[in-house]
């Protein structure tokens, strides 16, 4: 029985990939993290604020641009991926790299492994990135939906002429 050498062991096993893929999850798990602190913050003020001030339709307009930066987050995800990708060389050019960093990422699969021999685990390690912020957002949109549906029920309630005292009862 021979010991395979070690530098074909770590290519068999991609821990180049594990390393690379680690430190690239981490970095997007925290640009993820400050993106969502800011957009859930400023949200929850801006919605309070309408709130309380009776802009029922303000508080639903920024709730969708919420949403849409939320989205933003997760494309300069897929972008920062994509660069990295690049950068390492592990991908021919920069837009089939970001195309395969969304496709991986989103974990729809649609485009050929293009990884070279010894990196292929680290598409897998992009799915999981892109399921756990997935996740994280989701949990964000479930807590930012309260004041949103607040606020369109109370616009319904004031649409069906229902005295002030009514409505404000409704939290």
């Amino acid at each position: 029985m021979t010991i395979p050498n070690t530098a074909s062991l770590s290519s068999e096993l991609d821990l180049l990939a594990y390393l690379f893929g680690i430190a690239m999850l981490l970095v997007v798990m925290l640009v993820h993290g400050l993106a969502l602190l800011q957009i859930a913050k400023r949200y929850e003020v801006k919605s309070f604020l309408y709130l309380s001030e009776y802009k029922y339709s303000s508080v639903a307009i920024v709730f969708y641009i919420s949403i849409l930066c939320l989205f933003l987050t997760h494309i300069f995800e897929i972008i920062l991926w994509g660069i990295a990708l690049r950068a390492f060389d592990l991908v021919p050019n920069l837009g089939e790299s970001i195309l395969f960093s969304g496709s991986t990422y989103t974990a729809m699969g649609f485009m050929d492994d293009l990884l070279p021999r010894g990196w292929r685990m680290l598409a897998i390690i992009i799915a999981f990135s892109g399921m756990f912020v997935f996740a994280w957002t989701a949990s964000v949109m479930i807590s930012m939906t309260k004041n949103f549906r607040q606020a369109y029920t109370r616009l319904h309630m004031q649409k069906l002429n229902l005295p002030a005292d009514v409505i404000e009862r409704f939290k």
